[in-house]
């Protein structure tokens, strides 16, 4: 039948692994494995020159641990029992295997002393002792705080294989602040410490610094037992064969105390540091699945929320917009088509003036091919200015209303909306009459002319005795039809210029009336194409904005249901650890970590 804290810490064990915390399992193994070795390991521990060596050789009477104000401890030093003394180094060189190197017992504190701490790992004492052969190994270990890092990296590596804590300190002086925040550190991985106070024999004060350091670990709250020594009477006393002087070393105490709370209580040891190890393990446990039930693990449901408030602002967004680019698509096409109008009107009014000024000195009976040729190319011009710009103002007015739209795409664009060239609807102008002024027709307007100055003069001349028709009549005559023949043509040569002016003007207006008439269709067809254009679009872009909101609400709705499950099975895990905790504080003394039902 297995022992209680055996079943505990295989329990916490699988719940680190559950958890997927191999190192927190990995860790506990290994004291798991240390406890069911039948060694009990003491660690002798504390600041440099406390007395830690004399200790050790004081307890087992033999001086296997180097001591001297000159010499240090460098590496742990393991006493153990054995039938024959023995002594050995344990050494690495760079990535070979650890060697043990046999030396002689009394080489070994000198070796221990000059090594090297790269290459030796430790030192291994073999002692016939009647205090080690119940199992009990004695571990010296370097100073922890010397200005070395590597002797007190070794020195916390040791002092997670002990089982019990020997904290020395000497008589000279109490407690200081980094004694004490080193008990508490050992007590985190060790909580069996007994506190020896060393070198008793030299301070003369040894009982008030016993009393003050009592009150130091009341305050500190480390349950610490203390028992004052003196390794130089112990040695003294041991080669003079003196009881009284052994007594008053305090080593009977000590050994006393050796005895009946670490040989004689392994099962409390085990049942103790097992308590410690695993409640720090359940406290790393318990932390994330607090949080878990705090709500402090949510951030991703509050990204899906937000997510979900983002979709349904660019729904509401693009809504908004909606209207608005319906209005700016018909403002700003009832602006074009007003603009193209008024500029159809002013190109053309320009041609008419330039007309007007062509047909106060031309004739239309000379050149009036060329002239409708002029006329044909000067309104072709305008429309085709006059539509390009149609064209113009619309992809203009698209983008505008492309910009209305809340996002940024290649597609928002028409590909294209506009008709094809409408010029070809133009058509030919009319030639208006033009009269004929021949030959005859000027001989019969002379003829009339020429008679009304011939009577006249001949009548004037009849009164100096002169016959009626005589050279002065005749030549009257002749003057009078030639300017009847020239006031004719002039008057003919009006009529045709006002005629043309008039065919001109009616030409204009036919093309004016049509081609503005065809701008506005195509702008009406432009509109519908741009309304039809984006109105497919928002439809899309809004389908898809719903579809992104729909999604973020079931992912919320997802979420919300994936974090109740998490909550309950949180819960139900909180309360299996919370009752594998209580199990852990059955078995023996605990720091209270916080973790409560």
């Amino acid at each position: 039948m297995s022992a209680p804290w055996l079943d505990v810490l295989d329990d916490t064990i699988r719940s680190c692994a559950a958890h997927n915390r191999p190192d927190l399992a990995e860790r506990l193994r290994e004291k798991r494995a240390r406890q069911l070795d039948p060694k009990l390991r003491v660690l002798v521990l504390g600041e440099p020159k406390q007395g830690k060596s004399q200790l050790v050789n004081a307890l087992v009477n033999a001086p296997v641990c180097a001591v001297g104000d000159d010499v240090t401890t460098t590496v742990p030093t393991f006493v153990q029992h054995a039938e024959v003394p023995s002594a050995a180094l344990v050494r690495t060189i760079a990535d070979t295997p650890t060697e043990r190197v046999p030396v002689p017992l009394d080489q070994l504190a000198r070796q221990v002393g000059a090594a090297h701490a790269g290459e030796l790992v430790r030192a291994e004492v073999g002692l016939p002792r009647a205090l080690l052969t119940s199992g009990l190994v004695l571990i010296d270990t370097p100073g922890v705080g010397d200005l070395r890092p590597a002797h007190t990296a070794s020195t916390f590596a040791a002092l997670l294989q002990a089982d019990a804590v020997l904290m020395v300190s000497d008589a000279t002086a109490e407690l200081t602040e980094s004694e004490l925040e080193l008990l508490k550190q050992v007590m985190t991985s060790c909580p069996n410490v007994t506190v020896v106070l060393t070198k008793i024999d030299i301070t003369a004060q040894w009982r008030r610094v016993l009393e003050r350091n009592r009150a130091h670990l009341a305050r500190a709250g480390v349950p610490a037992k203390q028992v004052p020594v003196s390794a130089a009477l112990r040695l003294r006393a041991a080669k003079t064969g003196d009881r009284a002087l052994n007594a008053e070393s305090g080593f009977p105490e000590l050994l006393a105390c050796v005895q009946r709370d670490i040989v004689a209580a392994a099962d409390v040891l085990a049942r103790r540091t097992v308590a410690v190890a695993a409640a720090s393990a359940i406290e790393q446990l318990v932390a994330p699945v607090r949080e878990e039930l705090d709500g402090r693990g949510s951030a991703g449901a509050h990204a899906t929320i937000a997510a979900l408030n983002e979709a349904q602002r660019r729904v509401d967004e693009l809504r908004r917009r909606s209207a608005r680019w319906q209005t700016v698509l018909a403002d700003e096409m009832a602006d074009l088509v007003s603009d193209v109008e008024y500029d159809l009107r002013d190109r053309t009014r320009r041609i008419l003036r330039e007309v007007d000024r062509t047909f106060e000195t031309a004739d239309p009976a000379l050149g009036w091919e060329e002239f409708e040729r002029w006329l044909e190319a000067n309104l072709t011009e305008a429309a085709a200015t006059n539509f390009a710009w149609l064209l113009d103002r619309s992809a203009w007015v698209a983008e505008k209303v492309a910009r209305s739209f809340p996002v940024h795409r290649d597609d928002l664009l028409p590909e294209s909306v506009f008709p094809a060239d409408v010029l070809d609807r133009v058509s030919k102008m009319d030639k208006p009459v033009i009269e004929k002024f021949g030959l005859g027709q000027k001989l019969f307007t002379g003829l009339r002319g020429s008679y009304g100055g011939v009577l006249m003069v001949g009548l004037v001349t009849s009164l100096a005795g002169m016959p009626l028709i005589n050279a002065i009549s005749l030549g009257a005559g002749a003057l009078f039809g030639g300017k009847s023949v020239l006031d004719e043509g002039d008057q003919r040569r009006k009529r045709r210029q006002a005629a043309a002016r008039v065919a001109a003007q009616r030409h204009v207006d036919d093309f004016f009336l049509k081609f503005s008439k065809d701008v506005r269709d195509a702008a009406r067809t432009i509109q519908r194409s741009l309304r039809g254009h984006f109105s497919a679009l928002a439809d899309e872009l809004q389908e898809t904005l719903l579809e992104s909101a729909r999604s973020a609400r079931r992912a919320v709705q997802d979420d919300t249901t994936e974090r109740e499950r998490r909550t309950r099975e949180a819960k139900l895990e909180l309360d299996r650890l919370v009752r594998l905790y209580q199990r852990v504080q059955a078995l023996g003394r605990t720091p209270p970590l916080g973790i409560s039902a």
